[in-house]
């Protein structure tokens, strides 16, 4: 359910804004999007695992959170993080 070392590494190399950038809210965003997507697939399977229903529906509050913000902060880069990772607005 969770990721691995290095995909979060491939994901922070793709979405840092300059080197060394492991936590600006872009990252944060991208890494979170790849746990949901991993707790979906782990929600089709097991239908009745409301503990892990919770985590994600948690994972998916704060996620919208820092959408939020980076949307009042930049909204291209808002705008370009939704293209490139898929989501809706």
């Amino acid at each position: 359910m969770s990721i691995t070392k290095e995909k979060k590494q491939a994901l922070i190399q793709e979405f840092a804004t300059k080197q060394g950038d492991t936590g600006s809210p872009v990252v944060q965003i991208a890494i979170l999007t790849e746990r949901i997507n991993n707790l979906t697939q782990h929600m089709k399977d097991h239908k009745k695992d409301f503990i892990s229903r919770r985590g994600l529906l948690l994972l998916v509050s704060q996620r919208r959170r820092l959408l939020d913000y980076v949307k009042k902060q930049d909204k291209a880069t808002y705008d370009a993080l939704i293209k490139k990772l898929g989501l809706r607005k």
